[in-house]
């Protein structure tokens, strides 16, 4: 999970717990120490190729945008194939459809109410606890 808020991370954790997902759900706050996870010391992307992930993806983070990370994984042989999630406030029409052009699988626009927003990570969870995630080599 790549997601600045903290308060709306530990939401989504909690909400996606809620759900029935137990899989581990890794934090990070900025885009820099997830692409370092993402990629590895060597910067290949081959560390993740042995990994099953799915990558929940906030587009507004301190140090670079998310649009900028979705590129990044999905122009990688071998992260190319990890489903990506973007879940943002942003919902401006050309944000959204550039992210499904560079292979987002999901964007979900945070809903600004607490009510709402932890609905949608609770279906979100749902979709989650019946999905499969692909290998990625």
């Amino acid at each position: 999970m790549i997601e600045d808020d903290e308060g709306h991370a530990r939401l989504i954790e909690k909400n996606i717990r809620r759900a029935g997902v137990s899989n581990q759900i890794i934090p990070f706050t900025d885009g820099t120490s997830a692409l370092t996870y993402l990629f590895g010391a060597d910067g290949s992307g081959e560390d993740s190729a042995r990994r099953q992930l799915l990558i929940l993806l906030d587009l507004n983070l301190p140090d670079m945008t998310g649009v900028d990370i979705l590129e990044k994984i999905k122009n990688n042989v071998h992260t190319k194939r990890s489903p990506v999630v973007v879940l943002t406030t942003t919902d401006d029409q050309r944000e959204i459809q550039r992210c499904y052009d560079l292979g987002a699988n999901v964007y979900i626009t945070k809903p600004v109410d607490y009510d709402g927003f932890a609905n949608a990570i609770r279906q979100l969870g749902l979709f989650f606890s019946v999905m499969q995630v692909p290998e990625t080599a």
